[in-house]
């Protein structure tokens, strides 16, 4: 009872402070307004958004745990202090069509530059990859991108990049959160104005040519090479009124796609995301209006990428309907194709690497030893395939990379940047459909071949929220329970149980379980880093589809009887 009164006095006195300090009327008006509503207090304080390899993310509002200007502010001087002691002197930042996202990225600029650190800024919203693309290119010290990828409208997010490209792994997560916390959230109430800023050229905007050579970089991932496309192809775009209209279309006309039609209410950047709720190309619901656009237009496949451009979304058509491809099977039909044609023109790489996340499913394992080509697997998060391509570029060695992805959509099939690729694969699925339909076949006949020959794979993901202060106590609950060790999921067998936290083949230590079942069934688990959310990735192997359901069913079942 007394740790519980402690608690709610110091609640109470964070808030009075925020109320009394803070000068951004937005701010001051939604702090108002929660006045005399002790449960959005508590939420909104109980706790400070915390500060990891995936930067910060949250709802946006008022409040240490909040998303606003206050928070964005703070994580900035702590990270401005990071990079003083870089040795270098400029930070790159981008941002993406979200409500607040070019204000808190301006705000990120104003700050860096009061810190004497030079700041480029895109003067649009513009894809992650074009920022990771950006910091290597301006060779800055860091990269921040405003974005909560494909979150629900009411979030946001403070992405954080080394002077790599590569999204912060857990070493440099550790010291800028240091230098974060060294630091309060009213350091900097006031900056500045841009335009004071841009003239004196302490921020300066990212030029055109920048946009160009991405392009150029991504054009050089093509792998067709001297084969005929049939490049008639039916295309339906949508970017989810997010960053990817620009830079998709650029690259599709740039290689001679022409049958592109882009849905158009999801054709304009908006953040509120109005046709399109939770913009998660992993979803039906996120492409069911360019499933509608597809069916008119007879669209070969409807390609869809998340607000920030990093993912993509695939459906393909089957007779009058359409298939959503998961990201496991683009996936595998990328690697597919991307070998075989490397393979088939001489263009395979001394000792090359497919790298995937161990979410990911290991049917890719069996495709690229057929074609000689290692797999790599890394913990969960494209940032540790970054990371791999980042070693393999120190020693020179950045051509053996030949494909990476992961399940969640998430797709790069060069060097050029350290994170997926939204805009790489639009380009590679378009030429993926145009390759197969000038030989009479489609992406999904393509499937059911590769699956014919392989086995049917069905990786599926399932989500548990668990919101508000007790949320997270109960998810550590439930990772304890399961690490105490089980026998069982229902019928099928525990025969292994591998617990990352203890940092297995060499890998970083981190919160996930897998279980190796009877049956040719794995299940994983890990807490999100991002949402209150526990998640889990079954997968099995079996002769069709609907065997493999039923096996992950099961698994399902057993696990909600877990954890009650």
């Amino acid at each position: 009872a007394y740790k519980a009164l402690y608690r709610e006095q110091m609640i109470k006195r964070e808030y009075e402070r925020w109320l009394n300090t803070c000068i951004d009327e937005e701010v001051k008006k939604e702090l108002s307004a929660m006045a005399e509503n002790r449960e959005e207090i508590e939420d909104s304080f109980y706790r400070g958004l915390e500060f990891g390899t995936g930067g910060l993310r949250g709802v946006l509002g008022a409040g240490t745990n909040r998303m606003n200007i206050y928070t964005v502010s703070r994580a900035t001087l702590g990270l401005g202090k990071y990079v003083l002691k870089s040795g270098k002197n400029s930070v790159a930042i981008g941002y993406d069509t979200r409500i607040n996202s070019r204000l808190f990225a301006e705000r990120a600029a104003s700050i860096f530059a009061s810190l004497g650190i030079k700041a480029y800024l895109y003067s649009a919203p513009y894809p992650t990859p074009m920022l990771s693309y950006a910091v290597r290119r301006l060779e800055t010290a860091a990269g921040v991108m405003i974005t909560a990828s494909h979150n629900p409208s009411e979030y946001n997010g403070y992405k954080v990049y080394g002077s790599d490209g590569c999204q912060i792994t857990d070493t440099a997560a550790k010291e800028i959160l240091t230098e974060i916390e060294g630091c309060d959230y009213f350091d900097v109430l006031s900056v500045k104005p841009l335009s004071e800023l841009l003239a004196s050229g302490e921020v300066e905007y990212i030029k055109d040519r920048v946009l160009d050579s991405y392009l150029d970089e991504v054009a050089k991932t093509s792998v067709a090479y001297s084969d005929a496309l049939d490049k008639s192809v039916k295309i339906v775009y949508t970017p989810l009124n997010g960053t990817g209209c620009v830079p998709v279309l650029k690259i599709l006309e740039k290689n001679g796609y022409e049958n592109v039609l882009v849905v158009k209410e999801q054709k304009d950047p908006d953040g509120r995301f109005p046709t399109c709720p939770y913009p998660n190309p992993e979803i039906p619901e996120a492409l069911s209006l360019g499933i509608k656009y597809s069916k008119e237009y007879g669209a070969d496949v409807l390609l869809a990428t998340d607000p920030d451009c990093d993912r993509v979304g695939v459906a393909v058509r089957s007779d009058d309907e359409y298939k959503i491809l998961t990201g496991n099977e683009v996936g595998i039909l990328l690697l597919d194709y991307v070998a075989s044609q490397k393979q088939k023109y001489g263009k395979m790489p001394h000792a090359p690497l497919c790298v995937k996340t161990i979410v990911t499913t290991d049917l890719a394992e069996r495709i690229a030893e057929s074609y000689g080509v290692k797999t790599v697997n890394v913990l969960t998060g494209f940032k540790y395939i970054g990371e791999v391509i980042g070693a393999l570029t120190k020693n020179l060695e950045e051509d053996r990379f030949v494909f990476g992805f992961e399940e969640s959509c998430g797709y790069l099939g060069g060097a050029y940047v350290r994170d997926k690729d939204g805009v790489y694969a639009a380009l590679l699925v378009s030429e993926m459909a145009a390759y197969y339909k000038n030989k009479g076949v489609t992406l999904l006949e393509k499937l059911t071949e590769v699956y014919k020959k392989w086995g049917y794979s069905k990786n599926d993901l399932y989500s548990y929220s668990f919101k508000g202060a007790d949320g997270s106590d109960k998810m550590k609950r439930i990772m304890n329970s399961l690490r105490g060790g089980i026998a069982s999921f229902l019928s099928f067998t525990v025969t292994l149980c591998e617990d990352y936290a203890n940092g297995i083949y060499g890998l970083p230590k981190s919160n996930v379980l897998k279980f190796v079942l009877s049956g040719n069934v794995t299940l994983i688990v890990r807490p999100s880093g991002t949402e209150p959310k526990l998640k889990i990735y079954i997968s099995a192997l079996a002769s069709d589809e609907e065997s493999a359901s039923a096996k992950i069913s099961i698994v399902k079942k057993a696990f909600e009887n877990l954890i009650g």
